[in-house]
């Protein structure tokens, strides 16, 4: 995908407003854990909190790093990874329990890894079988949180089912560089590849690398040490997904902090808005987006799932029915994404059906009506956009849920002044 650049004769850039991304939680959450692993003091730069971010900051402190918020910037004083204490919570982060979940299986003495509200009821039996394969004693509760993890790790090779999600991999991909030997992990129908890629650039920011055969076989060299660094942690593709949106459906909208060579799956957010009509320009570090005739889409979402809600709002604007594929990575999010999208979106009158894999989205008017955010910090976003294109008011019930990515989600929806 490329995207194409901005002329003046091309759009009117003259009281266009303008919105700032917020940094991105999957690389920031990822930078903590490397800082955690590099001795010494390293620097992340641009940095922004929410829950997320804020429950993988406490499990490094809890493993011996000392932070220090300095403006946008966050010091991660470390010493390596320290046992300070016997329990530790991801919060309600599915990519700390699976990302932090190796690094806990340094410890010789059993540790306990919980979590809370939704998290609570995602399988984690991969993280089970995973470890299992490493020499780690691990037991979980019939297969969900807590997890009782006794280490230590140790390097070896590994096979692992990669169909559901890429973050288990995440963390055997941080983690397994440190110990004394060589490790090789197989992995079966990897999904969300750019979210490795992701995982790849941060370690070799660090200092570590990892060689790969075509994302099916990783070889992963030993006594790799962390090196303290600084790193800028980029705008979150993810949650600009939904001002770009906005901006094809209501109007002009300059969405800051974006990075166009970014390794972030939500990128392809481009690439649809381009199928359904929308005009899309870039400028140094930012994104424009101006509406069009807009038309229904075919798109293929496997890679980036967290693209579904924002997807189904440009969808819903669009004539005619839409295809997204990719319901499948939907099951263990915050919600049952896949069937809470189909049955909010029908209280304001847009057409969900599910076949399969595919999400079919018919267009139409957005009707008055609340939603339920289900808990699930997308759906509630996805509300909030809705609002600004229906025929009357669209509430989000349990709104607060954006605190999970975007804790100030609806305070910029409401500096925009878009009626």
């Amino acid at each position: 995908m490329v995207l194409k650049s901005l002329s003046k004769n091309q759009i009117n850039m003259k009281n266009i407003p303008t919105i700032h991304a917020p940094a991105s939680k999957s690389y920031f959450q990822r930078a903590l854990a490397a800082a955690l692993l590099a001795q010494g003091t390293s620097r992340l730069k641009n940095i922004s909190w929410c829950d997320d971010s804020w429950a993988a900051k406490t499990i490094i402190e809890n493993l011996g790093a000392v932070t220090e918020e300095t403006g946008r910037d966050l010091l991660v004083i470390s010493r390596g990874v320290r046992f300070n204490q016997k329990t530790f919570s991801a919060g309600e982060a599915g990519l700390s329990v699976r990302m932090f979940s190796p690094i806990l299986a340094f410890s010789n003495e059993t540790v306990t890894f919980n979590g809370k509200g939704s998290l609570l009821k995602r399988p984690v039996k991969i993280i089970e079988e995973a470890l299992a394969q490493l020499k780690v004693h691990v037991k979980s509760n019939n297969g969900f949180l807590p997890l009782e993890i006794k280490g230590p790790i140790q390097p070896g090779k590994i096979h692992i089912d990669g169909s559901l999600s890429s973050q288990l991999l995440t963390g055997l991909l941080l983690s397994l560089p440190v110990l004394k030997g060589d490790s090789i992990i197989s992995v079966n129908e990897l999904k969300s590849i750019p979210y490795i890629d992701m995982t790849l650039s941060v370690m070799k920011s660090f200092g570590v690398e990892v060689d790969h055969d075509n994302y099916q076989t990783f070889y992963i060299k030993g006594n790799q040490p962390y090196r303290p660094t600084q790193f800028n942690i980029e705008g979150d593709w993810s949650g600009a997904a939904f001002w770009l949106v906005l901006g094809a459906i209501k109007k002009p909208l300059e969405v800051l902090n974006l990075n166009h060579h970014s390794e972030q799956a939500d990128k392809a957010i481009v690439a649809a808005l381009e199928k359904a009509g929308a005009s899309v320009f870039f400028k140094e570090q930012s994104v424009v987006v101006k509406p069009g005739k807009l038309k229904a889409f075919e798109f293929d979402a496997t890679h980036c799932p967290d693209l579904f809600p924002p997807l189904v709002c440009l969808a819903s604007q669009c004539e005619g029915t839409t295809a997204i594929k990719g319901v499948s990575r939907l099951t263990h999010k915050e919600s049952n994404r896949a069937e809470v999208l189909k049955n909010e979106f029908a209280k304001v009158g847009i057409q969900v059906t599910l076949n399969g894999d595919v999400m079919y989205v018919k267009g139409g008017e957005i009707q008055p009506a609340t939603i339920d955010s289900n808990n699930d910090h997308r759906i509630a976003m996805a509300g909030g956009i809705l609002n600004l294109v229906a025929k009357g008011q669209v509430d989000v019930h349990n709104k607060e849920a954006v605190n999970k990515s975007y804790p100030s989600f609806f305070e910029d929806l409401e500096k925009l002044n878009f009626d």
